[in-house]
């Protein structure tokens, strides 16, 4: 039997007393209390994990074009395998103006205060070049680090952000354990790649450092690859203990929406192999490539921007309270369209395993329509539960749609 419940409300959430149900005279039982904990808990996580859907942002590698405005001639550092005795870290993204009016660079904000940024004042007249400089002190300790620089340019609605990444060691590392998933002798530090964000009709690339971590030159090239991916390796022999660039670029098509994997095996001197980690874990055949691809308004008019549709959702959050594991769940999602054109949804992803739902209708101005998220709770953990729901649909305004299951299993 599908587990019956109503859609609580964050605004209900927040105007409750602590300790007293809406409603009700009395004092909450401790179930209740814990319910109402466990809600706010999650409205804090779940803020956070929306925003990091909606602005999640991949990064790029080689020349790329933000609007017709500017180019870089990269958008992100990668600094590979440090050591935390190289010191501070240096680097400078050139930018040149591609438009017919000067630019402005207004400001650039970094991540925290490990990170120094200076930039181009004055200025950048059409066709000259000003840059963004960083120097990352690379002195947190031996980790993994990701630092964005956060750059807002004049003509350019959306701030560009430009990325400095690495892992900083204490000590010199073996080529195994710095690339411990191995596909024969081809090593790498993930078969699990991310190519970010990109919209309709355009590209976007990254690349990963690889090794060879045999005593002998190996080529690798790539079969049984997705439509809409390409990968190069450069230098195309790879060195005996040596390393070479992957390069990965997606190119979107009307087929793909959303959250998408591509994939490719590698043939190392043509030969495929199972990867294996460093657990001696198989991983399969083939490396993946991730990719999140939305509708592209560049072309539109501010006026048909404000044209086009617009949902407006009842509740984004469908609370099913407190059940047993394997007790289903039925979400419903109801909204009405205030736009001005047919609300569209290009495809609806859900971030758990079990998980099914009805078709999104299309819906005319002034209608409303509802869709329905099945999830089977068989198998997911104990305690607190958040499923994203992301929408990617034809609305100017709201392109992606985040919406929440939220719950306790027992």
């Amino acid at each position: 039997m599908t587990h019956s419940i109503k859609i609580t409300t964050f605004a209900a959430l927040r105007l409750r007393p602590p300790g007293i149900m809406a409603g009700m005279e009395e004092p909450m039982c401790d179930c209740q209390k814990k319910e109402i904990e466990m809600k706010g808990y999650l409205l804090k996580r779940l803020s956070a994990m929306a925003a990091a859907a909606l602005f999640f942002t991949g990064t790029a590698v080689g020349q790329e074009k933000v609007g017709d405005i500017v180019e870089f001639d990269r958008m992100v550092m990668d600094f590979g395998d440090v050591l935390l005795t190289d010191g501070p870290l240096h680097c400078t993204f050139n930018m040149k103006n591609i438009s017919d009016r000067p630019v402005v660079i207004y400001n650039v904000v970094t991540t925290c205060g490990c990170t120094d940024v200076k930039w181009t004042r004055q200025p950048i007249m059409p066709g000259e070049s000003g840059t963004i400089s960083s120097t990352y002190s690379n002195d947190e300790g031996p980790y993994p680090f990701d630092k964005s620089l956060t750059a807002y340019i004049s003509g350019i609605g959306n701030p560009v952000i430009l990325r400095l990444r690495g892992v900083s060691h204490e000590k010199k590392l073996s080529l195994e354990e710095m690339y411990p998933v191995r596909f024969g002798s081809l090593g790498m530090k993930s078969a699990e790649l991310k190519c970010g964000n990109l919209e309709q009709g355009g590209q976007r690339s990254d690349e990963v450092t690889v090794a060879n971590l045999s005593s002998s030159p190996v080529t690798v090239t790539f079969t049984d690859v997705t439509p809409g991916l390409s990968l190069s390796i450069s230098p195309s022999v790879i060195p005996a203990k040596g390393t070479a660039k992957l390069r990965f670029t997606i190119t979107a098509d009307r087929q793909h929406w959303g959250k998408n994997h591509h994939y490719a095996t590698p043939l190392v001197n043509g030969r495929s192999y199972t990867a294996t980690d460093a657990d001696g874990k198989t991983l399969g055949k083939s490396i993946s490539v991730y990719s999140f691809t939305k509708e592209n308004f560049s072309g539109l008019s501010q006026e048909q921007r404000k044209d086009g549709s617009r949902p407006m959702f009842a509740s984004s959050s469908f609370s099913f309270g407190k059940i047993k594991a394997g007790t289903p769940v039925e979400a419903v999602f109801s909204f009405k369209n205030i736009g001005k054109n047919d609300f569209r949804t290009y495809k609806v992803d859900i971030d758990a395993e079990k998980a099914s739902h009805t078709d999104v209708p299309v819906v005319k101005c002034g209608y409303g329509g509802s869709f329905k998220v099945n999830l089977d709770t068989t198998g997911m953990p104990a305690g607190e539960t958040l499923v994203i729901v992301t929408l990617t649909t034809n609305s100017p305004s709201r392109p992606i749609v985040n919406l929440f299951i939220t719950g306790w299993i027992e």
